[in-house]
């Protein structure tokens, strides 16, 4: 191998065998074997961080602490789900067929979860989170999208771990060394073939996403969704080019990958929210809460205070400078 490769960690590092470490350790026999995965422990850590992240700016309009956690309960499975179901249509043949294992496509700690699917459904999630808690959409929404950035970029750390995902053959210094007995190792190719490593494309693309996102967004002050619709415009314009080098199998619709037409249909996506919403609402978001809600009562703070909040044509677009006084 090229002294300037990227060696891949062995099966070894994948996985962490709970089941194996208490018996060996302690004695202790468990009826199910245990594993903890690397992949997982990525997908968490990018889990918390988004969470940390979007607490950080919800707190700083105004929001009660970790009300976060409220939505998350709605938005985190609902994005899970999502994203596996997405990952397993756009890879039909990789989980349904002669000789493949009916339940594999449940085997989510072996990897594939999509982020298109998962922002569809964890959006709904979202969506649902705030009408319990009273949270405008929006103002969730645009809190969040920076950390869903940062945590895509861990996910695509564990991509690494599972030696999965990559781009084509390449002769670059900083080629990624793959198995060749690896499943995922393009058949034909000699042993010590390297590639594109797009997990770590995409985790410097994303990373720099999240400076450049949180500097837009502080100096023009975006609000109403439009951090949204830069989000899906930065990602989506990353991702059509870095789908497109990968090698892994994938559902083609007029010979261009399925990933390829959601991450061009995120640019159009993220264009139209950011034209429309900037065309909607010219003023600030009066308060990142619904009319007639805000922060719950707290031990420090009575029940009847009272707390500034704007009329219902507010959200709508339409500000005033007179504050209208309600009391909970």
């Amino acid at each position: 191998m090229p002294l300037l490769s990227i060696p891949s960690p062995s099966t070894a590092w994948q996985y962490f065998d709970l089941t194996a470490w208490l018996r060996d350790a302690f004695g202790w026999s468990l009826p199910l074997d245990f594993r903890i995965h690397a992949y997982a422990i990525c997908i968490l850590i990018g889990i918390v961080a988004a969470v940390v992240l979007a607490n950080r700016r919800l707190n700083a309009r105004g929001v009660e602490r970790w009300i976060i956690i409220d939505i998350a309960i709605w938005a985190v499975p609902a994005g899970i789900i999502g994203g596996r179901l997405f990952h397993v249509f756009t890879h039909v043949s990789d989980y349904f067929g002669p000789g493949i294992d009916p339940l594999s496509f449940l085997y989510i700690w072996e990897g594939g979860l999509a982020i298109f699917g998962a922002l569809i459904l964890g959006s709904v999630g979202a969506w649902i989170g705030c009408r319990q808690v009273g949270l405008r959409f929006t103002s969730f929404i645009d809190a969040v999208v920076p950390g869903v950035l940062l945590a895509q970029a861990f996910g695509r750390l564990g991509n690494y771990f599972n030696q999965e995902l990559f781009g084509m053959p390449t002769s670059l210094p900083w080629g990624l060394e793959i198995d060749s007995s690896n499943a995922a190792f393009p058949k034909g190719l000699p042993e010590g073939t390297l590639f594109h490593p797009t997990f770590l494309y995409e985790i410097i693309w994303n990373v720099l996403g999240v400076v450049v996102i949180l500097f837009l967004a502080r100096k023009f002050t975006l609000q109403w969704g439009k951090v949204l619709g830069l989000y899906l415009i930065w990602y989506g314009a990353g991702r059509s080019v870095l789908e497109s080098i990968r090698v892994d199998t994938s559902e083609t619709f007029f010979g261009v990958r399925t990933n390829v037409w959601m991450a061009l249909a995120a640019v159009v996506i993220g264009i139209l929210i950011f034209v429309v919403q900037s065309r909607r609402h010219t003023g600030k978001e009066p308060s990142p809460y619904l009319p007639g809600r805000g922060p719950r009562p707290t031990s420090d703070v009575d029940s009847e205070d009272t707390f500034s909040e704007h009329d219902d044509d507010a959200a709508d677009g339409v500000t005033s400078d007179e504050p209208v006084t309600t009391t909970r």
